[in-house]
């Protein structure tokens, strides 16, 4: 869905875009202190307006022609078998219904296999349009399917440990352990929704997740069974056209945008923005722990006709250090209506598709 840009000077313009902002923060501080109460962490992606299924139920249908995005994600490399995590999207916006519909797959793998996960989900959006279509107000759901597995022949007991051979006894064999064997998969069905409010500057959404708490644990407890904390998020952002006085003569952008998390006691924030100039995007971004520093995000990207493609590199800034290899992370989304659209448009919600 393309917002064409009125014939207005780039004054006119600056000024609408403003008015949307203010209004935008307004919004996203009044979500910042929405009471919660959550208790663990998902995994994520820093470019995560690349994957915005994962992000919130409200984004599916943001274009009108079919939209893929593909994801992968290997965090910490230098620490041995740390975490992958890929993802894959499907999503569409059909305006007769003003309906948007997606499916979303994710895998998260930790350890060598010792731990993973895999998620199968599809997602709904229903749009509403106000003030002759400056503004839109968008409702979301999805529902998932989620198995996890734990590889417990792949984990070492304190009662396996011997002082002079470790957990490998002389011949090389693994020692014994007492240990009680307990659930190697789990499997639930979980539900998130979400609100979407933008204009063609400016967009600002929340999302909550597992809002069923489904039980989660590996373990035979009988009372106080663990569940999977629902995580509460927050976003805000936009697209500030800035002319097109550049080498390639066409019409270039910011794309500025906060992101907050909350998950148990964990918290984070993410800021910065996008600078996108014809084909080429540039990309600056830093996350904060609340508790510590995370990470300054640098990406870089591409675009032809109705491919996307995005690289963006995790620079830790915590204590684990350089020594951890950071984080890489690639994009790529194929959007269909893009073929004849190029880039000389304004619509705020395009930095996700």
């Amino acid at each position: 869905m393309n917002i064409l840009t009125n014939d207005m000077s780039f004054k006119t313009v600056g000024a609408k875009a403003f008015i949307f902002w203010f209004s935008g923060i307004v919004f996203f501080s009044i979500l910042l202190i929405l009471p919660n109460s959550v208790k663990a962490q998902d995994p994520v992606f820093s470019q995560f307006y690349a994957s915005p299924l994962q992000l919130n139920p409200a984004l599916t249908g943001s274009a009108d022609a079919p939209v893929f995005h593909l994801n992968y994600r290997n965090q910490w490399p230098s620490i041995a078998n740390a975490y992958n995590t890929y993802a894959l999207s499907y999503n569409q916006l059909f305006p007769k219904l003003n309906s948007g519909f997606g499916i979303n797959l994710m895998g998260d793998i930790a350890g060598a296999g010792i731990y993973s996960a895999t998620q199968v989900g599809i997602s709904y959006a229903y749009q509403l349009q106000f003030f002759r279509g400056d503004m839109y107000v968008r409702l979301g759901l999805e529902g998932n399917l989620i198995s996890k597995k734990l590889n417990w022949d792949k984990l070492i007991f304190l009662d396996q440990l011997d002082a002079d051979t470790g957990p490998y006894d002389a011949n090389g064999v693994l020692n014994p352990s007492s240990e009680q064997r307990n659930f190697q998969n789990i499997n639930y069905f979980d539900l998130g929704l979400g609100a979407l409010l933008y204009t063609p500057y400016f967009y600002a959404g929340f999302a909550l997740k597992h809002i069923t708490s489904p039980k989660e644990s590996f373990l035979r407890q009988t009372n106080n069974p663990l569940e999977l904390p629902m995580r509460i998020v927050a976003h805000a952002g936009g697209q500030i056209p800035i002319g097109k006085r550049n080498i390639f003569k066409t019409k270039s952008f910011l794309n500025p945008a906060v992101l907050f998390t909350k998950q148990r006691e964990f918290m984070q924030l993410v800021g910065g923005m996008n600078f996108q100039i014809s084909f080429i995007t540039l990309g600056a971004w830093y996350r904060h722990a609340f508790t510590n520093p995370d990470a300054v995000i640098m990406n870089l990207g591409t675009e032809f006709k109705f491919v996307k493609l995005m690289y963006s590199y995790d620079l830790t800034v915590s204590q684990l250090g350089i020594n951890s290899g950071g984080a890489h992370e690639i994009s790529l989304i194929f959007n269909f209506e893009n073929k004849n659209k190029g880039t000389d448009y304004n619509n705020c919600l395009k930095i996700f598709f």
